[in-house]
């Protein structure tokens, strides 16, 4: 049976639709330097996503002008939802970094990327070059996909030294970084401690926004926070 065909405008028209004043101005304050906020709450674009990922998207992904905030985070969700192959999945999730422009799409694209848990050495292999990147939101849509999907002992090392190749000097690509490194602080304590405590090359941004993070978390303990308390007092 044939998919229902879907167009830019009938979607734009949806967003309009399911718009929220207040939530624009609260999401607005989040999101600092992005102006084209319609006000559509995350699970609202969540459901349509899902829905138009039932549909023929495909005309409206590569037609859209994404003149909304919204329009580019529903385009990445419905990647993430549609289904098709990993082959092909990669393929749009390559045109569709480069027009991340905020954290917020990138962070919940990435999460909303189930199929790396599926194809673990394949996702490893294909976000090689986005460490090295010189833009800022794909670097840190490098980083997020680590802590998303690969926070295992098995990747560990890989991790962190692909993290630690980060040179992308964006505060966003810089706290991604950071918060990485915490969330596999987190899994893996000791290892990470040894590496912030001995051989680490981050910045020293980067390198107290991690201990930062680390003392942000419920998950570490009083006592590990007392030894990065001291960490961060040395400097």
């Amino acid at each position: 049976m044939q998919k229902e065909k879907v167009t830019a405008q009938e979607v734009r028209q949806r967003l309009i639709g399911l718009a929220d004043e207040g939530y624009r101005e609260f999401h607005g304050g989040l999101l600092p330097g992005t102006d084209n906020i319609m006000g559509v709450r995350l699970p609202k674009l969540r459901a349509l996503a899902k829905e138009l990922s039932q549909m023929d998207w495909k005309e409206w992904f590569a037609a859209s002008e994404d003149v909304y905030y919204e329009e580019t985070m529903l385009r990445g969700l419905t990647i993430a939802y549609a289904k098709m192959d990993y082959k092909s999945r990669l393929e749009y999730i390559q045109r569709f970094v480069p027009c991340i422009r905020n954290w917020a799409v990138c962070d919940c694209f990435c999460n909303t990327l189930k199929d790396a848990g599926k194809h673990q050495a394949e996702y490893w292999e294909f976000l090689e070059p986005y460490f090295s990147s010189d833009q800022e939101y794909e670097a840190r849509f490098g980083a997020v996909m680590l802590l998303s999907h690969f926070v295992k002992r098995e990747y560990l090392d890989g991790a962190i030294s692909r993290l630690e190749s980060i040179r992308q000097e964006g505060y966003y690509a810089k706290m991604a970084v950071a918060w990485a490194l915490s969330v596999y602080f987190v899994a893996f304590p000791r290892e990470v401690l040894e590496y912030l405590q001995g051989g680490h090359h981050l910045d020293e941004f980067t390198y107290r926004k991690t201990l930062q993070k680390i003392l942000e978390s419920y998950r570490v303990d009083k006592e590990t926070k007392a030894i990065i308390r001291e960490m961060r007092q040395k400097g």
